[in-house]
This record gives C-alpha cells, structure tokens and sequence, in this order.
C-alpha cells in the first residue's frame, strides 16, 4: 500500500485508501462492510470538474460539443481502465474470491471504478486542489495525445480507421462469457485480416470489445 501512496502522491488516509479499493464482491463476502462505491460516485464528479475547467482553459477556441466529446474521451471506462493498470491499480483491489477468479482484477469497469474512488478518497483527505492535481497528472497524458483520447472514446472506430489506413480488413471481434449470470465476465479477441491482434475483458461483451479495440488500436498504431 505505500508503494501505490508513492505512485499517486497524494498524502491519502489509509482508511479511506482501503475503502476505495474495496469492490462490493468482496465486502459482500466479510458481511455486508463497507465498499467504495459512494467514494466512486464522488471522484467521479471530481474526474469530471478538474477535465472540464483544464479543457476550457486549454482550448479556448473550442466549441462546446468539441469540449464534451475530448471530455467523455478521457473519462470513459476504458481511459480510466487504461491509467489504473499503468499504475497497477489491479493487483491492490479487493475482490470477492468469485471475482477474483474471474479475472476482476483486470476488469475495465472494476478498474475504471476503482480509479474514480480513489479520486474521492484524495479530495477527503487531501482536499480539492490536491485531488484536481492528481486527476491531471494521472489523466492528463490522454488530454495530450488527442489521438488516444479519440481512441478511448470510440476504440471501435478508431481501430477500424487505422486498419483501413494500413490496407487491412475491418476487424472482427470473437466473444467468450464465464461465470454465473450475477457475476459474468466476457473476453473478446479482436481479429483482423484472420489474425488474432488482442484480446479485452469486461463485465459485458460491449466494454470487452471496447477494450480489445483499445489494445489492437494501440499495437497498430505503433506500425503507421
């Protein structure tokens, strides 16, 4: 836990901390404790104030449905998801042992979500300023390459584009489902031109495939 204290820079309460990496899995199994969705629900506004204002002032010829379409780019599941696993945000989460062996410590939506908490966690500890600043430092890069800000917002498209500039086929994307139906957990395997280029998970086939694209997107761009 002091390792990702370091990694984020934020002086956070160690109980709060704890609380934004607890899933409702595994609070469920210790009797009904506290999980951090609530945490979740304010570091998401949070998220979304400290893009807002740093959009506004760094584009200021911008329209506003330009604005709101960099802003969803950078907030989506799949951008959050992306920022947690650089930080390694998985392998601290606490998961049920149901989600745990479904790979839920990988998961997009668990990832993003966890993302959001700890974003609250750091406004109660630290304050609004503190936890603006570590929405931009974690977040920022994506505000910077516009081309993976278009790619986290759409990764579908974006990835079909970029295949079409290389001369490859439109991708197509295989989809497996494990675990029971309250806890379901789907793998998608995106392939282009009969090759298999990556593969994504997610509680739902729509943010598996989402995060495939985002994958493949990213190993095809490095070809251009």
């Amino acid at each position: 836990m002091s390792r990702l204290l370091e990694q984020l820079g934020v002086d956070i309460d160690p109980e709060l901390l704890v609380l934004a990496l607890t899933h409702r899995s595994w609070a469920y199994e210790q009797g009904g404790v506290p999980h951090n969705e609530r945490l979740e629900f304010l570091g998401d506004s949070i998220l979304g104030q400290a893009i807002t204002i740093e959009l506004y002032g760094r584009l200021p010829d911008a329209t506003e449905g330009e604005l709101a379409k960099r802003r969803a780019g950078v907030v989506s599941t799949v951008a959050l998801a992306e920022v947690a696993r650089i930080l390694g945000l998985g392998e601290y989460i606490l998961l049920g042992k149901g989600e745990a062996a479904s790979g839920g410590a990988d998961k997009a939506s668990i990832l993003a979500d966890t993302m959001e908490a700890v974003f609250g966690a750091a406004f109660l500890s630290a304050g609004h300023t503190a936890a603006a600043q570590l929405v931009l430092r974690l977040v920022g890069p994506l505000l910077d390459d516009p081309g993976r800000t278009g790619a986290a917002l759409d990764p579908k498209t974006a990835l079909q584009e970029v295949a079409a500039a290389l001369g490859k086929g439109a991708p197509s994307y295989e989809i497996e489902a494990e675990g029971p139906d309250h806890a379901r957990s789907f793998t998608a395997t995106v392939h282009i031109d009969d090759a298999a280029v990556a593969t994504g998970t997610g509680t739902s086939k729509k943010v598996a495939e989402m995060a495939a694209a985002l994958a493949a997107h990213a190993q095809l761009t490095e070809q251009r």
